[in-house]
């Protein structure tokens, strides 16, 4: 779950509804590579591994929704195995694209998001470790599966960061009001009114988007774990409509 602090409420946005606004995005992109459409399905799955976690969504200490960034490691790194698996079934060089996200994850994009790290990895980092090099050891038999190159396959594993990001900007701020400018790596982003965003550099083919995100709203209080995983599903759910201007 991606939890943001909304004044009264939680904002809750589940894993696989931030991956539909990142195929989005994914699909309106200007810089595309040959092999785009596995690059498209890459965005649109690269989280599915969170799916299972989610099925019983898990409170903090403190009666909080646990974030992403605060799951325990050990059954990341197992669900997120699984989810490479069952990609790379669909679609060997999708499934390639998202084991090198996974990785990254906790290399911080490969030092292109030096912010970006889980809370409790180095709790595990003997286990981190390993699934990155179990990961990294994997690359050259996925590129030969697949017929990329390692120009190829960089280059759209850094498209697909930008399409996680764009998604992850609207999942993680507060875009009820026009705000501030921020960068968000090579892109500048400026909310100019309610859920609304101007970009530039303009990364995408047509001169506007439209999009949208999927979210809950969590009432803030103490949850117990029991009756936060029967509650959660009945609560209503939001689609916010987005859109980026130039």
């Amino acid at each position: 779950m991606i939890v943001r602090d909304a004044g009264g409420t939680w904002q809750v946005v589940l894993q696989p509804e931030h991956a539909e606004l990142s195929e989005e995005v994914a699909r309106a992109w200007a810089d595309r590579g040959p092999r785009h459409g596995s690059v498209v399905l890459a965005a649109r799955r690269h989280d599915d591994g969170w799916a299972t976690w989610e099925r019983s969504p898990m409170v903090d200490g403190d009666g909080k929704p646990l974030s992403f960034l605060d799951v325990h490691v050990p059954a990341h790194l197992a669900f997120y195995r699984a989810g490479i698996a069952a990609i790379t079934d669909e679609d060997p060089y999708a499934g390639l694209l998202v084991s090198m996200h996974g990785a990254g994850i906790y290399r911080q994009r490969y030092g292109s998001d030096p912010s970006l790290g889980l809370t409790r990895a180095p709790e595990a980092q003997t286990l981190v470790d390993a699934f990155v090099e179990e990961q990294e050891a994997g690359f050259p038999q996925r590129m030969e599966v697949s017929g990329v190159d390692d120009e190829l396959r960089l280059a759209d594993y850094h498209r697909l960061q930008w399409f996680d990001r764009f998604s992850l900007a609207f999942c993680l701020r507060d875009w009820d009001a026009p705000g501030d400018g921020f960068e968000l790596g090579a892109f500048r982003l400026e909310p100019v009114a309610p859920w609304t965003a101007r970009v530039s550099p303009w990364p995408f083919a047509e001169p506007e988007l439209e999009c949208s995100l999927v979210r809950r709203s969590v009432p803030k209080r103490a949850w117990r774990q029991d009756e936060f995983r029967e509650a959660f599903f009945g609560l209503p759910v939001e689609r916010v409509t987005i859109r980026f201007a130039e």
